[in-house]
Order: C-alpha cells, then structure tokens, then sequence
C-alpha cells in the first residue's frame, strides 16, 4: 500500500461456512458505464444493446425484465454482449445450500 491509495473492503454476513462464492447462474447485468467501442457482428445483440439502452441505460436490470419488457431470445445475444465487455454480469453469492447472504 502507497500514501493515498484507497481499497475497499466488502464484507458478507452469512448462516452457512461463511465461504461465499458467485453462483454460476447469471440473472442480473448492467452495461458498463465506459463500455467500449467495439464492432457488434451479431445483429440480435446489436438490437439488444438499443434494447438495454433504451429501457435501462447504465442500470443494473435483469433477464426476466428483458422478456417482461418484449425482447424475446436473449440469452446468446447477452452472452455476446458480456464476451464484449460492453454488459458486465453480477451474479449471485451463495455460500451451503439453504444459508442465507447478505
């Protein structure tokens, strides 16, 4: 650590091991605030990220509002966004089965 350097330290409170882990299911995304600029090839991703735009902006959404709000077949466009660096994932942490995280 260097004068001036700031860390942040997250803690989570947990009923299990209290060893937290990401969940490998995704439900939750939002597109980075300084996405970058990068060629879309697939053109259902491309209608995603106007979609994205449009309704959510640079706020955390997540899949079922995505069908909720009328785009359908979204998962292999999304994936492509995030393999782009343009959405970032937020899965969820889980610790044993049945414990609770917060």
């Amino acid at each position: 650590m260097e004068e001036g350097e700031q860390y942040a330290i997250e803690t989570f409170g947990s009923t299990g091991k209290g060893l937290v882990l990401e969940a490998p299911d995704c439900s939750h995304y939002m597109k980075e605030f300084d996405a970058p600029s990068v060629a879309i090839r697939n053109p259902k991703a491309k209608a995603l990220l106007g979609f994205i735009d449009k309704n959510y902006g640079t706020l955390a959404f997540c899949r079922k509002w995505i069908d909720r709000d009328g785009f359908d077949k979204h998962l292999i466009p999304l994936k492509n966004l995030c393999d782009l660096g343009i959405v970032v994932p937020y899965p969820p942490l889980n610790d044993n089965t049945g414990s609770y995280v917060a």
